[in-house]
């Protein structure tokens, strides 16, 4: 009898000569020892994205999911409607940020690596990400970082002691050593603590956002995570309460091309951008030449405007590229071509707005090496007085019934029972 569906049966001979299914397993461009090869990346040039207005409808700027939004082109010249046309005191005031970062990197990177703290993450070429959307926000605004957005800590003008006490995890640690280094965490500079776990940044900061806007507060949260990130339940959680809720936020995705061993392609990247994520949300989404200081900055500022107007969240998808590894633990040249940093097509955040100063007359190569040189200076005195409270493995810096505080308003006696006991055996081995 044959089948009214006009399908045959798994077991009739006619199935037996459909080809086999394969599955696809995503493979970057160019492994160590090949060439790297970024033609296959559709770069438009400075300028080309339309800017709608802050009240656009979603489903009105689809084309911007898949674009890109630059400011800064190849002559260092600010062009189109994106060009949030700052005064010289700023953009010499972001460029100094984003200077005084990259050398915070490498004054820490370098005590890792001498043994004076554990662990350490670089945010080298992904500058502008944290620099460009901190100007952009109010200093009010609560930020719910990953782990390379030190900048924004830095173009808040907090302390650089009491962040490189942190990463020594010493006696002059707020956080007691309780975090992992560079898990920073300052509700005075609207910086959220940093969790090891994947994306609880964005329900966090979603949450936030939606009690300021029940409070009918002004402020508004932004939040930051990776691109493999996304890949994350949390990061649909979020999605799906902020476009519901119109939560006043902005998600911004960091597509840095790589996580600690494998690429963007796993996250999604081969089938579509990781701005287009906000499209089925109903939420608008922007996505960035993540190296182009002046276009984070105005993204930033657009989806600021939105969110402050009662406009609902954006997505912001900042397209750079790691130029180190994903920490001191990892070794890039294990699983990516040697070529890929110097040959990244959107070349280096820093020297970009460097060039474009330098366009503008407001700077020259000569201020530019001295200040960097200042910086250096900033930065090793800092680390000096920070090594003065203790290094790693230097003893603790801590009492040890400080592992019992902090965690409930009034110690309960159970834990008062434990930590008297800890002291007893403490003192009776003769510690």
């Amino acid at each position: 009898m044959s089948d009214p569906t006009g399908f045959e049966s798994a077991g009739d001979e006619a199935g037996r000569n459909l080809p086999p299914l394969r599955l696809h397993v995503p493979e970057p461009p160019a492994r160590p020892g090949e060439s790297a090869d970024f033609t296959h990346f559709d770069i438009p040039p400075a300028g080309a994205q339309a800017r709608p207005d802050e009240a656009a409808q979603p489903a009105d700027m689809r084309d911007l999911a898949y674009g890109l939004v630059r400011v800064l082109n190849e002559e260092g010249q600010a062009v189109g409607p994106w060009n949030p046309k700052l005064p010289p005191e700023t953009l010499l005031r972001m460029l100094r940020y984003m200077a005084l970062t990259r050398a915070f990197d490498g004054r820490m990177f370098r005590a890792q690596r001498q043994g004076k703290t554990s662990f350490y993450m670089k945010s080298t070429g992904e500058e502008a990400v944290s620099i460009g959307a901190a100007l952009a926000l109010s200093r009010d605004d609560m930020c719910f970082p990953s782990y390379r957005q030190q900048g924004i800590l830095i173009a808040r003008d907090w302390p650089l002691v009491d962040m490189m006490n942190q990463i020594y995890s010493n006696k002059g640690d707020r956080l007691k050593g309780r975090q992992l280094p560079i898990m920073y965490s300052a509700r005075e500079a609207g910086f959220f603590s940093i969790s090891g776990n994947l994306t609880t940044q964005y329900p966090q900061a979603v949450g936030w956002a939606m009690a300021s806007a029940a409070k009918g507060d002004t402020r508004i949260a932004a939040t930051w995570c990776g691109e493999g990130s996304t890949a994350e339940g949390d990061f649909h959680s979020a999605c799906t309460f902020a476009s519901v809720y119109r939560a006043p936020v902005i998600m911004n995705v960091v597509n840095n091309q790589w996580a600690i061993s494998s690429f963007s392609g796993f996250a999604g990247a081969e089938s579509t951008t990781f701005a287009a994520r906000a499209i089925g949300y109903g939420i608008a989404g922007l996505r960035v030449d993540g190296n182009d200081a002046l276009a984070v900055y105005a993204a930033t500022r657009w989806a600021a405007d939105r969110a402050r107007a009662n406009g609902g969240p954006t997505l912001i998808e900042h397209f750079t590229y790691r130029v180190e590894g994903h920490s001191t633990s990892d070794d890039p040249s294990a699983y990516r071509s040697a070529e890929e940093s110097s040959q990244w097509p959107l070349g280096d955040p820093i020297n970009r707005l460097k060039q474009h100063c330098i366009a503008l007359g407001i700077w020259d190569e000569d201020r530019h090496a001295a200040m960097d040189k200042e910086l250096a200076e900033l930065v090793r005195d800092a680390a000096r007085e920070a090594e003065k409270n203790g290094i790693l493995g230097h003893g603790l810096h801590h009492p040890m019934e400080s592992m019992f505080e902090d965690v409930f308003e009034e110690m309960p006696w159970h834990l008062r029972e434990q930590k008297q006991q800890m002291l007893d055996e403490w003192k009776a081995a003769g510690l």
